[in-house]
């Protein structure tokens, strides 16, 4: 018998683990993707790093763990119950994720023998990989992780892996009795969600991470002024450097990964609730899972200053022969999936192209001379000559703004396609008579900047808004031929320019440039992939300050109906802003989703132009 060989073998463990994932989670429709980037839960999307072709052990190890956990999230794991009790404060939202992880993972885990093993052999490679047994000192365990690895030896009743032990002796002797009182409750919770909430944050208000919870706080009601407020406190997962469901970065359970991308599952309970509220403020939909903004007078947005912020040109921010260079490795990185997206650009392009039948207005006094006509002039020489004029179809008179994330979160493939994918869109629709603009927001430094500078030489004066240096980048004018700005998108995969976001002020920039625009019609998509976060401004306003703020603007412009907005969210739920909005789980599926809503639009835009003409030709019948 052959032995099968590496390739047959990946896909072979592809498919068992997932299909062992979809039992686990007693859920046939999960979906299952093995791609590089973060790992983590979207909804019922599940994504796993790829495996290698040659599958060493600990890599087989590390991939069983990660669906395990996965797998046990589903399972276990409630989004609604989570969430009414979600803290405000940061480092609290990150320990409560941390002790439901280790909870789900121990109740699901104690009658399985092998997943329990796969989790155990997990933790403890990631223990390894941390370094944690050089550890000498408490504050080098982060408290996510310390306090995750206690909840869970309380509950499962194993010791820890052995390279954590002696700094978690360190955690274990400066714990107070109330924190060990709330351990000890967890453990005996394990099985209730809710209970088991409850006593999370007990511990966090013994520990002093989160104040101790009131018997308000862990019902709001979605139908008071203060909505706002309460869905502030649980949507802070998202505001938080990156918070996933399933899979720690890279230490422990504390579930953690790159600054400013959304804590999907705060986004699912946040839906969940919602729905479960009954409100009847919107009809069934998308629609259903938006918040009410809040009001303007009790957002209370504002910048502290505004001197260091900057509009500026792509081509200004570093020379020609640095531009050409990142061009180049533009196309380099990404001609597997030029082929791809630009397949999906010409089927766009054909059916636009196909909406533009020819219409036009007969018997004008100037224009083409109208040959089908001449006959009358034959037949009557006093007859006037006719002429016809072609009408423009409805949708040339139209501008296409592209509003793409330039956080650090987005560094690397994210930012690659949606750079690459904003070039072909801005060729597909020049073709069509269709002007696009690109634009790119981002802040001109971590931590700050000369506005938080600023802000401390003034003696720190308390609510300062805004604590950061805006950078709002044009890569195309809506005026700017494709050829000549082609160059400037590649300045996305300069190294530093991807800092924080803040995606309210930045929507309004662009609503504001677009609606300057002399267009008919105006259509603004928004490519993210988290929740506004700037930790400057956040470590000194409300939590929720710049997620209140989007929510005003977005509210704001859609409630104007001058442009349509539209948002694809790459692993962040943003249905729960945008009135018309799409999630993605990888970057790869970004190009399409862009073809495919803009094809709507315009499928949407010549149906109603059907509707209309019939309408008219009914008229001159009747």
């Amino acid at each position: 018998m052959t032995s099968k060989t590496d390739d047959t073998r990946a896909e072979d463990f592809k498919r068992a683990t997932a299909g062992a994932l979809r039992a686990m989670a007693g859920s046939p429709e999960v979906q299952v993707a093995f791609q590089a980037g973060p790992t983590g839960l979207a909804g019922k999307r599940a994504r796993l790093p790829a495996p290698s072709r040659a599958l060493p052990e600990p890599e087989l190890r590390r991939l069983r763990g990660a669906a395990d956990s996965m797998a046990l999230r589903l399972r276990h794991h409630d989004d609604a119950v989570h969430a009414s009790r979600l803290p405000n404060e940061r480092d609290a939202r990150t320990i409560y994720d941390a002790l439901e992880q280790a909870r789900v993972e121990t109740v699901g885990s104690r009658h399985m023998a092998g997943v329990s093993a796969n989790l155990r052999a997990r933790l403890t490679e990631n223990c390894e990989s941390e370094g944690t047994e050089r550890m000498t000192r408490r504050e080098q365990l982060p408290p996510a992780s310390a306090l995750a690895l206690l909840a869970r030896e309380r509950m499962s009743g194993e010791t820890a892996p052995k390279p954590v032990q002696r700094v978690l002796d360190l955690w274990r002797d400066t714990l107070t009795d109330a924190a060990r009182e709330a351990l000890d409750e967890m453990a005996r919770t394990q099985n209730d969600q809710d209970a088991f909430a409850r006593a999370a944050r007990h511990l966090l208000a013994a520990l002093d991470y989160a104040p101790a919870e009131t018997e308000a706080e862990p019902q709001p009601d979605p139908e008071s002024e203060q909505t706002g407020e309460q869905s502030g406190a649980q949507d802070q997962a998202e505001q938080s450097p990156q918070e996933s469901t399933a899979e720690p970065e890279p230490m422990l359970a504390a579930s953690t990964e790159t600054e400013s991308e959304a804590g999907e599952e705060q986004a699912e309970a946040e839906a969940e609730a919602e729905a479960e509220a009954g409100s009847d403020e919107s009809p069934a939909g998308p629609q259903q899972r938006r918040e009410p903004p809040e009001p303007l007078e009790k957002t209370q947005y504002h910048a502290y200053t505004r001197t260091f912020d900057e509009e500026i040109a792509a081509e200004d921010l570093c020379d020609a022969d640095e531009l050409t260079r990142l061009r180049q490795l533009l196309d380099q990185q990404l001609q597997h999936l030029q082929g791809v997206v630009s397949r999906l650009a010409n089927r766009l392009q054909r059916r636009l192209m196909a909406q533009q039948t020819r219409a036009w207005d007969f018997d004008l006094e100037e224009g083409m001379l109208d040959a089908g006509r001449l006959a009358r002039v034959i037949v009557n020489p006093m007859q006037s000559l006719s002429y016809k004029r072609e009408r423009e179809t409805d949708f040339r008179d139209t501008v296409v703004t592209l509003l793409l994330d330039n956080s650090g979160s987005m560094r690397g493939r994210p930012i690659t396609v949606a750079a690459m994918c904003g070039d072909i869109l801005a060729r597909t629709l020049e073709r069509c008579g269709v002007k696009v603009e690109i634009l790119g927001f981002t802040t001109r430094a971590w931590k700050g900047g000369q506005s938080r500078e600023r802000w401390v030489h003034d003696g720190k004066p308390r609510d300062p808004g805004r604590l950061n240096d805006l950078r709002h980048i044009i890569y195309k004018s809506a005026d700017a031929p494709w050829r000549r700005a082609r160059k400037n998108l590649g300045l996305m995969l300069r190294e530093g320019l991807l800092k924080e976001n803040i995606d309210g002020e930045a929507l309004l920039w662009a609503y504001r440039r677009l609606v300057a625009r002399p267009e008919h019609r105006r259509i603004l998509m928004v490519i993210s992939d988290g929740a506004p976060v700037d930790d400057s401004t956040l470590s000194v306003n409300p939590g929720n300050y710049l997620e209140r703020h989007l929510r005003q603007v977005i509210h704001e412009i859609e409630s104007r109906d001058f442009i349509e907005l539209i948002a694809i969210g790459i692993g962040h739920d943003v249905t729960r802003y945008y009135r018309r909005a799409v999630t993605i789980v990888d970057a790869e599926e970004l190009g399409g989703t862009m073809m495919k809503k803009l094809a709507e639009l315009f499928d949407e835009d010549a149906a109603e132009a059907w509707i209309r003409s019939t309408l008219e030709r009914s008229a001159i019948v009747i």
